[in-house]
């Protein structure tokens, strides 16, 4: 594409859909006025102002050419066969307006209705080339470029599907690269966790060193993570969430991370919620989203459906004497899981 169209053509494509169908339709109008302003060939009836108002009345359904394709065509064929019956004005070199509905309800309509509206066409096309000059010619040259119309809303069609696929393709990319980087943290930080517990069998005779563990502190920077290419994520804390007893601050980091992998592995979601209240010596988690939610899942919140990352928030949970559920949402709008952590030591022993 030459450079200097490139930009206007880009904004065409960005603008929206009624803007672009208004200016199809003034240029359109501009077309059709032509044979009006330019000078008639001696002999010829002067042109009307009464001609050129349905001229103009045959263009204006295009303005509405997206919301009912069929309906406008229809509504030019009408004014079009109006105008050559009862008018007496200058004719045009091309159907500007018929041949732009037919290409909208190429581009848009099912196979069906294709079918239909184009054999009404060309019984329509016939008839109008039968009250002009009724010439092979005519009738040739009007359903050839029909086709043509026909044959560019088709092309358009597959192109936007195209693009539609590959943008697609995109985005699951750019999800499967934020999942990685989701697993990657978690199997490092499994790792160090897993060498501070060798560490303390190798030393049992004597204190060993510990490697810090994450915490609630840390979520706003794992959260940060997962949002790189990733979807939108809000964080609320309600409650006194500082202070936690250990164990229970690192189950808690731990069930929002799996939670968040999971969401950047199977969810393919747009928008994520973590809350986190602590109230009544519990500690309540709660991860929604707008996805589908991992394969499998039961939504029970019993039994292992979701994977090993579901199962293992459910373990967590029960381990320090809370429960844990997950699965779709109440309202359906996507996938939820919710954990109690029983942070009051008496609770927790009875």
């Amino acid at each position: 594409m030459i450079p200097a169209l490139g930009r206007p053509v880009r904004r065409l494509r960005g603008a929206r859909p009624w803007v672009v169908d208004l200016g199809l339709t003034v240029l359109v109008q501009l077309a059709v006025t032509m044979p009006f302003v330019l000078p008639r060939e001696s002999g010829l009836p002067p042109v009307t102002w009464a001609s050129y108002a349905v001229t103009t009345l045959g263009v204006l359904p295009l303005v509405w050419r997206r919301r009912r394709p069929v309906l406008v065509l229809v509504a030019i064929l009408l004014i079009g066969g109006v105008y050559k019956v009862a008018m007496d004005g200058p004719g045009q070199p091309l159907p500007y307006a018929g041949l732009m509905a037919f290409y909208t309800v190429a581009l848009q309509c099912p196979g069906r209705v294709r079918a239909v509206v184009g054999a009404g066409l060309v019984v329509a096309v016939a008839a109008s080339v039968g009250l002009g000059t009724g010439t092979a010619r005519e009738l040739s040259f009007t359903l050839f470029c029909a086709g043509a119309a026909y044959a560019l809303g088709r092309l358009q069609f597959t192109r936007q599907a195209y693009t539609a696929a590959v943008e697609d393709r995109a985005e699951q990319l750019e999800r499967a690269e934020a999942a990685f980087e989701a697993i990657s943290d978690t199997g490092r930080e499994a790792m160090a966790q897993l060498r501070t517990m060798l560490g303390v069998l190798r030393e049992a005779d004597g204190p060993a060193p510990r490697e810090p563990q994450p915490g609630v502190a840390e979520l706003p920077a794992l959260l940060e993570r997962v949002r790189r290419g990733g979807p939108e994520i809000t964080y609320e804390e309600t409650g006194e969430v500082g202070g936690l007893p250990p164990a229970v601050d690192t189950a808690a980091y731990r069930i929002v991370q799996e939670a968040l992998t999971n969401v950047v592995k199977h969810a393919r979601a747009r928008r994520v919620g973590v809350r986190l209240h602590h109230g009544g010596g519990e500690l309540e988690i709660t991860v929604t989203d707008d996805g589908r939610g991992p394969a499998g899942g039961d939504g029970s919140g019993g039994g292992s459906g979701g994977g090993h990352g579901l199962i293992g928030i459910r373990e967590r949970a029960a381990a320090h004497g809370g429960t844990a559920r997950c699965g779709p949402r109440r309202d359906g709008s996507g996938f939820e899981v919710r954990a109690v952590l029983v942070t009051s030591p008496l609770e927790v022993g009875s």
